[in-house]
């Protein structure tokens, strides 16, 4: 059976899997990153954690992986397949394809951006399937995106399209650790809703999974924070919508796991601030925690089709 490695390096977690051409998982497997460790430490358990995957391909299937992909969060350089910047997990200038290459055994790999990851495997096996410009947002400890075009993501001139958490849409809000105000992550973001429901009821461990059942319950104190969190992210979709024009919204991310909770008052927001253009549809995202890994395994099979066709 003919098989890729997809990797997912997350800042406590790496996810995998053995991928089939068609986007089918053959295997799955998870290990911690390890990074209370070091960074090089963090650097080992990947590419041990990749050449475990190429034996497991190989006592399987009979035969070892045709390519390997990874996804990593931060600043990377896709062109060159290097990290270029990591604040959770430590790295400068990893040249993390060069190394995975190396432990592989020369197999070709493909690096990507761990959002951008998840919004091709959206894309083309999840929730945006079939659709031909679609924007996916994730909701995490921060805000990013991806846009996707014709089956393929927009990555942009310098590697940062779709960074959607970045747009300000309230001039002289809250500091983003970006060094500007008013960021949409610093409003709507999974951390945001936490420390804001906290501050609201006075608990510091208060996060946003408890804001968004007391939403549920009726509480007007939640109801307020959410609303807030629920129209900042209205404005920045319809921002995007104005620019890029995609036929479907995408969102994902932890704070997506409140399901109609986010997304019935989110899409009346969106339907209330549009003025000429036409209405995106507002959907959940499928692939939930393994969409950068699948992501991944399908970067590393577009790397054998572009030999396949050079």
């Amino acid at each position: 059976m003919k098989h890729v490695i997809a990797l997912d390096v997350g800042g406590t977690g790496m996810k995998a899997a053995l991928l089939a051409q068609d986007g089918s998982v053959l295997f799955e497997a998870r290990r911690p990153t390890g990074r209370e460790h070091g960074t090089d430490a963090v650097v080992a358990t990947i590419l041990d954690f990749a050449a475990d995957l190429a034996e497991e391909g190989r006592s399987r299937f009979g035969e070892g992986p045709l390519a390997a992909g990874v996804a990593v969060p931060g600043t990377i350089d896709e062109k060159n397949g290097i990290a270029v910047f990591s604040a959770n997990l430590g790295w400068r200038d990893l040249p993390m394809r060069k190394l995975l290459g190396e432990r592989l055994g020369g197999l070709p790999v493909a690096l990507g951006h761990d959002v951008r990851s998840g919004g091709l495997a959206e894309g083309r096996i999840g929730a945006g399937h079939g659709v031909d410009r679609f924007l996916f947002i994730a909701l995490g400890t921060g805000i990013a995106g991806a846009i996707g075009i014709d089956g393929r993501i927009e990555a942009g001139a310098h590697g940062y399209g779709g960074e959607i958490g970045h747009v300000v849409v309230r001039p002289g809000g809250p500091l983003c650790g970006c060094g500007a105000k008013g960021c949409l992550e610093t409003l709507a973001s999974a951390s945001a809703v936490s420390r804001a429901w906290a501050a609201a009821v006075g608990d510091p461990a208060a996060d946003a999974a408890a804001c968004a059942l007391a939403v549920d319950a009726g509480d007007p104190r939640a109801l307020a924070v959410w609303q807030n969190a629920v129209d900042a992210l209205a404005d920045g979709i319809v921002l995007a919508q104005s620019l890029l024009d995609p036929s479907t919204v995408i969102i994902g991310g932890g704070l997506a796991e409140s399901g109609d909770t986010l997304l019935t008052p989110l899409r009346q927001a969106v339907a209330e601030r549009l003025t000429f253009q036409m209405p995106p549809k507002v959907v959940p995202a499928m692939l939930k925690d393994t969409a950068a890994a699948l992501g991944a395994g399908l970067l590393a099979w577009d790397l054998l089709t572009m030999e396949v066709t050079a």
